[in-house]
């Protein structure tokens, strides 16, 4: 099977049809230097050849698998890759462009019929029932308060995904923080999930500074099919760790202050940065008299956010601010 043949495979869906234009424009857009006369020579020999039907009832005509075709395969796939291959499902679904959902469709189904029916019926039967509770058995977990999805708007996550994945500006309506509904021009830069909500990094057209749009709060998006120059200076996960997603502007600052025993295990085991430290210490300022604690000495290099100051003031009594005075300040004044 040559590589065009393979591409137009993956992007064909299992249970509707693609529209022929469709896929000549995503060939397109993957780079492939397909002419339209070569591109029908390419879906007469795969129609003939492979479990593809094409439907000519309608306009426009479009491409489908076969009722009962199998589809794409990876060939000698076992078990425990199934199941790697299902938790990526999981986990990576809300980040991928429509497109590659699409093409990696059959993979997961693949995985999916081998955990589930007689593609592991040659092992034996406690093998099968492991594999098939596995998926039951594994689950990522949130450590704050659990809440359900924001619901996006019709087609933004298929459209934004898509101008990201090729660098094309986009003309969306969003509703801000405020209610205040805005119309805008940008150019997408980078998707995050932060717990059950999508981030949409971007520029504003004619403006140099990234702003992070919360993808529920676009109404509606239209990509523009512009190209635009990806910016050379960014990078995602520096973006990251500089503490944008935190509210924060990427300020380094020195952290030093007296942790509860408790609290020094937690950060031996987790650190807040490389560079942090734990030298045993009593607790400075005891408690109305009481006797001092023992605990630690933590100093660290962190990024000053308003995602540290909520953290800091969750831990109580556990711990005892040194340093600097500008981010306990604020502390108490929250």
């Amino acid at each position: 099977m040559s590589d065009r043949y393979l591409e137009i495979l993956k992007r064909i869906p299992r249970h509707r049809k693609i529209s022929a234009t469709e896929l000549f424009q995503q060939m397109q857009d993957a780079g492939m230097d397909v002419t339209r006369r070569s591109f029908q020579r390419y879906m007469e020999d795969i129609c003939a050849n492979y479990d593809i039907e094409e439907d000519r009832s309608s306009r426009p005509h479009g491409y489908s698998w076969k009722a009962n075709a199998v589809g794409l395969s990876l060939p000698g796939l076992n078990a425990q890759e199934a199941l790697l291959l299902l938790l990526a499902e999981q986990q990576l679904t809300p980040l991928l462009p429509a497109s590659l959902k699409s093409s990696l469709a059959p993979f997961f189904e693949q995985a999916k019929r081998l955990l589930g029916n007689a593609h592991i019926a040659e092992q034996p039967g406690e093998k099968k029932r492991q594999a098939r509770e596995w998926l039951d058995k594994v689950r990522v977990i949130s450590t704050t308060v659990p809440v359900l999805p924001p619901k996006l708007a019709d087609g933004v996550f298929e459209t934004v995904s898509e101008a990201l994945l090729h660098n094309r500006m986009l003309n969306i309506v969003y509703r801000n923080a405020k209610g205040e509904i805005k119309d805008k021009r940008i150019k997408p830069l980078g998707l995050a999930q932060a717990e059950a909500r999508l981030f949409l990094v971007c520029l504003f057209d004619g403006y140099n500074d990234t702003r992070n749009l919360a993808l529920h709060r676009i109404l509606s998006a239209q990509n523009t099919g512009i190209p635009f120059e990806r910016p050379a200076n960014f990078d995602l996960k520096t973006y990251d760790a500089n503490g944008q997603f935190a509210y924060g502007k990427g300020e380094l600052i020195p952290l030093k202050m007296w942790v509860s025993e408790y609290l020094a295990l937690l950060m031996k085991e987790t650190p807040l940065s490389e560079d942090q430290t734990l030298e045993p210490m009593l607790e400075p300022e005891p408690w109305r008299g009481e006797q001092p604690r023992n605990g630690a000495l933590l100093q660290a290099t962190v990024v000053q956010s308003d995602l540290l100051v909520r953290w800091l003031r969750g831990q109580g009594r556990g711990i005892v601010a040194l340093h600097p005075k500008k981010i306990f300040e604020l502390i108490k004044c929250q």
